[in-house]
């Protein structure tokens, strides 16, 4: 059986326009680039996103970095702090800038590199206009969406049509913590992104799964950042609410039972921790992924997985490459 390319479904891309339309446009909206030894930081207020070193957008630097890892593919998605924090308008030149960019590079590494498209939810008409560009002109191969947008959360009725969008074009939507709650309470020590990350991811699956969008749109397959975040390990306690609370019956069938929805990457930085994502989600639901290319990323994604026994060859094959491949449309 010959060895199945291992795809990264976590990969960040940043395009140098997007930058250049930041330090252009992006002031009158609270945003600007702030320099450093490393490359410039995205700076939404006083939070800084960076630094965004060449890695981001030099292709050739991936490809090596790629191929020191064992990686065939990387399914490129913008990084925070992405196109919220723009008007409509500005959003959605925003999106189309770095959606372009991405399909520029898939067409000069079209066995390498797929993309993720940037949607400026913000606008959700635009969205949905944008998603259809990007798959069917672009050839994008999923939707790259934040756990919330500007604090409105996913299963807000305004976004409805752009989910539905996304289930008839086929396509996974790619999750990514964004705004993450928390606020001050998470400012010391990092915690932001250490405990608010799997913490907002949690809370945007759940409000697919409750607010409904997943029964609306039945077709929708939504990839999880990260291992899930803190959702694997709280879905008992989510069918308990279900099976005792009365805001929670509503739901024609727990809460676990959406899991097949759901996929996950392998970014956890714990092979116990990834073993039981796999046990509870099953290995045809985990697909690798680095983080590429922040420092809480996975440097060896590959050899993460392997650290992970006892494992299968079926099962250690479809996380390597085989289920995203299918997810993508790439097998």
């Amino acid at each position: 059986m010959t060895r199945p390319a291992a795809v990264d479904i976590h990969a960040h891309f940043v395009p140098e326009g997007y930058l250049r339309m930041i330090e252009t446009d992006g002031e009158a909206h609270g945003v600007r680039l702030s320099a450093g030894p490393d490359g410039p930081s995205i700076m939404v207020g006083h939070i800084p996103f960076g630094p965004i070193t060449p890695r981001y957008h030099d292709l050739d630097l991936r490809l090596k970095a790629m191929d020191a890892q064992g990686v065939a593919v990387h399914a490129l998605s913008l990084m925070p702090p992405m196109v919220y924090w723009a008007d409509e308008a500005l959003g959605l030149r925003l999106a189309r800038l770095v959606n372009d960019a991405m399909a520029e590079a898939a067409r000069a590494h079209p066995d390498r590199l797929v993309g993720l498209a940037t949607l400026p939810l913000q606008a959700p008409g635009a969205a949905a206009a944008e998603a259809e560009r990007a798959v069917r002109e672009l050839g994008c191969r999923g939707v790259y969406l934040g756990t919330n947008v500007r604090g409105r959360d996913l299963d807000d009725p305004a976004f409805l049509p752009v989910f539905e969008r996304i289930g008839a074009l086929g396509v996974p939507v790619f999750l990514h913590p964004i705004n993450v709650i928390g606020g001050d309470r998470l400012s010391p020590y990092y915690l932001h992104n250490l405990l608010g990350n799997p913490f907002d991811t949690a809370v945007a699956a759940a409000r697919l799964i409750f607010g409904g969008v997943l029964d609306r749109v039945p077709a929708l397959r939504v990839c999880l950042p990260h291992a899930g975040g803190a959702l694997p390990y709280l879905l008992g306690r989510l069918d308990r609410g279900h099976a005792v609370r009365p805001e929670c019956r509503h739901l024609r069938r727990p809460p676990s039972a959406y899991l097949s929805h759901f996929f996950f990457d392998t970014i956890s930085h714990s092979p116990q921790a990834l073993r039981y994502l796999i046990s509870v989600a099953g290995a045809e639901r985990v697909m690798l992924g680095s983080d590429y290319c922040f420092d809480m990323g996975d440097d060896d994604p590959v050899g993460a997985l392997r650290a992970v026994r006892p494992m299968s060859r079926a099962d250690r094959e479809r996380i390597l490459g085989r289920n995203a491949l299918g997810l993508l449309g790439l097998g």
